[in-house]
This record gives C-alpha cells, structure tokens and sequence, in this order.
C-alpha cells in the first residue's frame, strides 16, 4: 500500500471548499491578467512619447486611466483570493482541530498513555495552526505564482521568443536551489516540531504538579531539566531556520542574473532595432514578474516546511487505530450486578506479564475489597473490567454477558467509579455534580451531596452550588474534592460500585462519615474496593490478596488474619500492631 505524503492527506481534506478554491482560482486568473497587462500598457505609452514636443498626450491619457482601473481591478482580485483561501485554511483547521479531539475519545486509552498529554496538547493546538499557515501561504503563492508563470511566458513568447526561452531555460536554476535546501531541511524541521511537542509536555507535568516541585525544593532542577529542552530545541530550531533562510536569497540572487541577462539581450535587440524601448520595458517587467513567485514560494519556505511537519504529527494522531468497536449483535442483559472474572490474563507489554489465569466470581451485591502492594494489579482489574483495556486471554462477564459482547455505554453505564486521582472541570459545582447524571434534579443533586457529606462545605462556598471551581479544582481542597467526585458517583445510583483508594485524601473524622454513606449505598450493589488502608476494608465480604497479578488469598478479614499468611504480614506491618 502506498503511504500518502502529508501534503496529499491535507489536501484531500480541502474537497468540501472546492467551491471557494476554485473561486480563488478565478480571482487569480483576473489578477495576475491585469497585472500583466499593465506592462503592455506602459510599454505603448513610453512608445508614444517619442521625444520633446512629440508627445501623443490624447493617448497616453488614455492609457493612464486604462493602467488606473487595471490596478484597481488587482486590488480587488487579491483582496476576493485571499479571502477565499484564509477562508479555506481557517475552515480546514477547524476540521482537522475537530478531527484529532474527535479522534483521541476514540482511540484505547492506551494510546493515551503512551504519549505526554502535553504532546498531544501541542499537537491540537500547536500543530494544526502550523498546518493552517502552510495552507494560507501555499494556496496564496500556488495560485498567483503558477498563473504569473504560464502568463508571463506566454507574454514574453509573443513579444521575442529568444529572449523568452533564454529566460525559461536559466529560471529552471532557483527552482533545483529550492528544492535541495527544502531536503536538507525537511529533517531539522521535523525534529523542531518533535521537541516542541516534548516541551509542551514537560511545562504541562510542571505546572500541573507545582506543589510537589516546590515540596521537594526541585525548583531548580526542574529549570535546568527544562533548559535543556529549551536549548535542544533552540539548537535544532536555528540550524533549521539558518538552512531555510538560506533558500531565498540564493534564489534571488540567480533570478537577478536572469533578470540582467534578460536587459543585455534586450537591450541588443532595442539597439538592432529588432524590440522597441517600450518593448524592452515591457519585457523586463515580465522577467521580474515571472521570477517573483520563486522568490515569493522561497521566502516562505521555512513556513511551508514548518506546516509539513506539523502535519505529520497530526496524522499520526488521525491514523492510529481506533478502541476495538462494539459488537454489531451486542447484547444487554437485565441489571444484577453480578460479576466473572474467567481465565483472565493481560499484560500492558508482552515482555512484562502481570494477571495470568485470574478467575473470580462475584454474586451480586457481594462487598469485594482488593488489598496487595504497589504494581500488584489492584487497579488493572477495575480498568479490565470498566474495559478501558481488553483482556489478553479469557474473559470478564457482567450479568452473565462478556463484556466485549456489551456496548460500552450500557457496560459503563451500570458501573459508578470513584477515583484516586479527583477530577473536576471548570464549571460550576452543580455543573460537576450533574455530569454523572445529566438529567439529575436539583434535588437530587443537593441529596447526592448531603448523602457523601459535601453539602455542608457547599454552602459555606460563595455562592454555594453555583461557585464556579477553577481549572484542576485549585479553589478546592484536595478532601473536598474527592467528597464532590463521590457526590457525583453516588448520583449515577449504579448497579456496580468502583472505589478506587476514594477516601484516601479524606481526614479520619470524614472518612468515618463517608464510610457510612458508602455502606448505605453499597447495600444491595456489587462493590469493588481498591484500598491501601486495610482499616476501610474489614467488614468487606471477601477480601482478595493480589501479588505480581494473582489472588494468593481471599476470604473474610478474620479467616485471613487467622490464616497468618500475606494478609496478615501486610496487616501488621502497615500499622505495626503487636
């Protein structure tokens, strides 16, 4: 199969404004004939002034008034192109901006673990205007360029075809400049675009994780980590921009050899008698006129090539497989709760295995706690199950259906997650608290509050449900942030409850209380609880003990105390009781 240059796919997405570019197209055809055109008339005016006191004034005044209104006609040609292609280019950014948001809620979350959330940042927003300035500067030098070409040559064909060919065959000079320059700098601009992507990255995980920098005095670090990147990108940005830039003046420096090739030649001709002053004028006029957009399409190069890049970038992101669809023939069985782990294996790489022949069955309404230490795969399992990852081998059945079998809105839509990692928008709270059922009363909400203890420190808000919380819940603290995400998890009022570490940015005295409104919602739910502190998981009905992605044991918080096995060595050694 052959693989598109990303020229081609930007261009294949230009097919719905065919209209507009082709009225470009026309404004150019009109702009660049009148602009041609005006040489021929300067030409028959200076032809009519033969010398002093034999003026022809009568035509020359004619020729004035048709030169004014040709220049007004260019004016308004130019002003009707660039409108048209700004207004392609700016459409087509909105698409592709449109596309790649569209495309990263449909790829596994996978792919969004692999990549630094600043770099796909960067390639949303930074990206796609590169992609839209190449657009405006290709299509505003494409169309006037090649028709100034072909007409020029055309013109100076028809005036001295001598002169003409020695102009065609030297011109054909700029162009292999051209072209050698934008090879050699292709690479460097892909690099630039690549760097650019990692420091966006980076300065993301920085600002978003401040408090931890300024915890550990990294500060300094931080910035000489970050100068580094800087000054990497700076390096590779200057050999890049330094190699570009290079295109234009040599460009221009044969174009000015055509051009004074072009007045020796003509000016032999005038003198032989064989080309009129006016039309030696007329023909040096062409010869800059023909030579001006390959010095126009070099001196955007840099820019062109920049846009070349970015659009690589996009298009990885537009290319990459989207999360395995949903069964044609899906099914939804009736609400229980019930849950089956069978057979189950999965690892994120295939050198790493982590869950090998994990089988679990769980009755509904069964209290099910998740215990073991860091990187054991307490957390793969819910992300197996909510089928943000799909299994390896085996399966996982909800309510007797395998859940790859299931839509994934039914599939998600049974289950109510609360996480470690809080997270709310900025919005309103109410705003935050309906997102876990839109259609929600005021009411309900408000009773979603008061149920996971938030509607207390609501009121005492400025203006209560309405205060608008800031970006990353900054207005909040990280406790009363987690109490609006469990609101939020409770309001769904699922068949399935996730807790995943969800009390563990909550003081004790809170904690108790939120226990307790987790018991009340957990009667007569399948619940699975991720905890660290074993102190919130004993009334659990099955406890299981995971190590290196197996149950090594499982059972009530009693049997597996009496055991005196990996539960009670983890048991004892967190709060070191004796």
């Amino acid at each position: 199969m052959t693989v598109q240059s990303p020229v081609k796919k930007v261009l294949k997405r230009l097919r719905p404004y065919r209209l507009q570019l082709s009225a470009a197209v026309v404004c150019a055809l009109v702009s660049v004939s009148l602009t041609l055109l005006i040489p021929v008339l300067v030409g028959k005016a200076i032809d009519r002034i033969i010398g002093q006191g034999q003026v022809d004034f009568e035509n020359v005044a004619l020729i004035l008034g048709l030169i004014g209104g040709a220049v007004v006609g260019v004016t308004v040609c130019q002003w009707l192109m660039n409108y048209f292609v700004n207004l392609v280019s700016f459409r087509t950014v909105r698409d592709l901006r449109r596309a790649v948001f569209r495309k990263l809620n449909a790829v596994p979350l996978s792919a969004i673990d692999s990549h630094g959330h600043g770099d796909l940042i960067s390639r949303v927003i930074n990206d796609v205007d590169a992609v839209g300035d190449g657009l405006t500067q290709f299509f505003l030098q494409l169309f006037a360029g090649v028709v100034t070409i072909i007409g020029t040559l055309v013109f100076m064909l028809m005036t001295d075809w001598r002169i003409a060919l020695a102009v065609f065959f030297l011109t054909p000079l700029s162009l292999f400049v051209a072209g050698f320059i934008g090879k050699l700098t292709a690479r460097r601009f892909r690099e630039q675009q690549v760097l650019q992507g990692d420091i966006s990255a980076y300065v993301e995980e920085y600002v978003g994780n401040q408090r931890i920098v300024k915890a550990f005095a990294y500060e300094q670090q931080a910035f000489e980590d970050f100068d580094r990147y800087n000054t990497e990108l700076y390096d590779v940005g200057f050999k890049a921009q330094y190699a570009g830039a290079l295109a234009n003046p040599t460009t221009r420096l044969v174009n000015a050899i055509v051009y004074a090739a072009v007045g020796i030649i003509g000016a032999l001709a005038a003198l032989s008698g064989t080309l009129t002053v006016g039309g030696l004028s007329c023909f040096l006029t062409y010869a800059n006129q023909y030579t001006k957009p390959f010095n126009e399409v070099t001196g955007v190069l840099t820019q062109l090539q920049t846009g070349i890049a970015a659009a690589g970038r996009v298009f990885e992101v537009l290319e990459a497989p989207d999360e395995l669809p949903d069964a044609a023939d899906s099914v939804s069985p009736p609400h229980r709760g019930e849950v089956t782990f069978a057979d189950v294996s999965f690892s994120y790489t295939p050198d790493k295995p982590l869950i090998e022949h994990f089988s679990l069955h769980v009755k509904s309404g069964t209290h099910v706690a998740i215990v073991g230490p860091t990187g054991c795969g307490k957390t793969t399992l819910i992300n197996l199950l909510m089928r943000f990852y799909d299994v390896n081998g085996g399966m996982i059945l909800v309510d007797g259906a395998d859940i790859r079998s299931m839509k994934r809105d039914d599939l998600r839509a049974r289950c109510g997650m609360v996480l470690q990692d809080s997270w709310l928008f900025c919005g309103t709270i109410m705003e935050n608290l309906r997102y876990g059922n839109e259609n929600a009363s005021d009411s309900e909400i408000i009773a979603a509050a008061k149920a996971a203890y938030a509607h207390s420190f609501i009121r005492r808000m400025p203006q209560g449900y309405d205060t608008v919380i800031s970006e990353g819940g900054g207005n909040l603290s990280q406790g009363q942030k987690q109490l609006l995400c469990i609101a939020r998890a409770m309001l769904t009022d699922p068949e399935i409850l996730i807790l995943d570490e969800a009390t563990s940015s909550i003081d004790t005295l809170t904690e108790i209380r939120v226990q307790k409104a987790f018991a009340k919602m957990m009667k007569g739910r399948t619940s699975f609880v991720v905890a660290h502190r074993l102190s919130t998981i004993r009334e659990s009905d099955i406890i299981l003990v995971m190590r290196d992605g197996n149950i090594v044991e499982q059972g009530s918080h009693r049997a597996l105390l009496a055991k005196k096995g990996f539960y009670h060595k983890l048991y004892y050694s967190q709060y070191d009781i004796r």
